[in-house]
């Protein structure tokens, strides 16, 4: 997340003009958190991503915070009072006593988005790590802020849905508001960003953009012509792809399609979400990008005065860290793309741009 400049912006292949406040977001609880047995969603991962940026000494270039915990009048800023209820009071005995299933199923809780312990703690921690970002850039405290427990697009008005049960990239957005005329999302998971583009669907001060694979795919949504309604109509973007994307093909849309959204939109802030499940070999997602891949995108947005944070390469070997053994059998930092077909054909890509 990060805020822009003015109307005029620099063009993208200008150096850093000055040296970026980068402020960091880190709850040390958040790896506590358990979904359950053979669940792809893994907060550990959270905890694992922040002993590596320790031990390649990233943490001495930004500044650290721990999140104010999400209260629940923050909460239903966005999310209806009856929901925020049920999340802030069910706990997994009253899911195996079955007294509850109507609630469980009106609010889609249960197998992919289970109830397990702590969990509003858990929707309360990562809310609060993007409010508080938001918080930062408006006061102008940070020129970017991370949020590593964020990102929970999915997240619907009064459901849980794809793992996420709060979306506090809503809350994050409807904080810069406060602040900031107009502000421009981008999503780069491989899934569809659908709870966010929904909550700004009918509005022109958001306009969203995700690119992800489309087609028999969760969620479903994010066709080429969803382009938003009313007020909010053009300010919807969608590309949708196919398997096997590569990091050529990813870069030859992302570029060009951000460059005119910035010069066309000219926003006030950039909320960038970076669902690493478009990398290749994720267990869900079926794009083969790289890890340079991906920070292609936050890097093409820094030349905006905006994102890849602390202009840091680090190197491909890991350091020996708290979680080494998870890292076997190359140990090393960067996810090579794999062996896979790639379904996006020359003309497909030229006829999306």
């Amino acid at each position: 997340m990060d805020s822009g400049g003015g109307a005029s912006l620099p063009s993208s292949s200008c150096p850093d003009a000055r040296k970026r406040r980068v402020s960091y977001f880190y709850e040390p609880t958040i790896g506590n958190y358990y979904y359950g047995q053979g669940h792809p969603m893994k907060p550990h991962r959270i905890r694992m991503a922040h002993n590596l940026i320790v031990h390649y000494s990233l943490h001495r270039r930004m500044e650290i915070s721990s999140p104010f915990p999400a209260g629940p009048e923050d909460i239903r800023r966005f999310h209806t009072p009856e929901y925020v209820e049920f999340l802030s009071s069910v706990t997994p005995d009253m899911v195996r006593d079955h007294t509850h299933s109507r609630n469980l199923k009106r609010f889609n809780v249960g197998a992919d988005c289970p109830v397990f312990d702590g969990l509003f703690e858990f929707c309360q921690a990562s809310a609060g790590g993007s409010i508080g970002a938001a918080v930062k850039l408006n006061r102008q405290d940070a020129d970017i802020a991370i949020n590593w427990a964020g990102g929970l697009h999915h997240a619907k008005k009064s459901e849980a849905s794809g793992f996420c049960y709060v979306n506090d990239i809503v809350l994050g957005i409807l904080e810069l508001l406060k602040v900031h005329r107009r502000v421009l999302y981008i999503d780069i998971d491989v899934h569809h960003g659908d709870g966010v583009e929904e909550a700004f669907y009918a509005t022109d001060r958001v306009m969203t953009v995700s690119f992800h694979k489309f087609g028999d795919f969760f969620p479903g949504t994010g066709h080429i012509k969803d382009v938003g309604v009313a007020a909010g109509k053009y300010y919807a973007l969608n590309v949708p792809l196919h398997d096997g994307l590569s990091d050529e093909n990813f870069r030859s849309l992302f570029r060009p399609i951000i460059q005119k959204v910035m010069e066309v939109y000219q926003p006030d802030a950039v909320v960038l979400q970076c669902g690493a499940d478009s990398l290749g070999g994720d267990r869900l997602g079926r794009f083969n990008l790289s890890v340079k891949g991906h920070a292609d995108c936050l890097r093409f947005l820094r030349s905006f005065n905006t994102a890849v944070a602390v202009d840091v390469e680090p190197d491909n070997k890991l350091p020996y860290n708290d979680y080494f053994e998870y890292f076997g059998p190359n140990y090393t930092l960067h996810v090579e793309p794999g062996l896979m077909v790639n379904l996006n054909t020359k003309r497909d890509l030229e006829k999306i741009r």
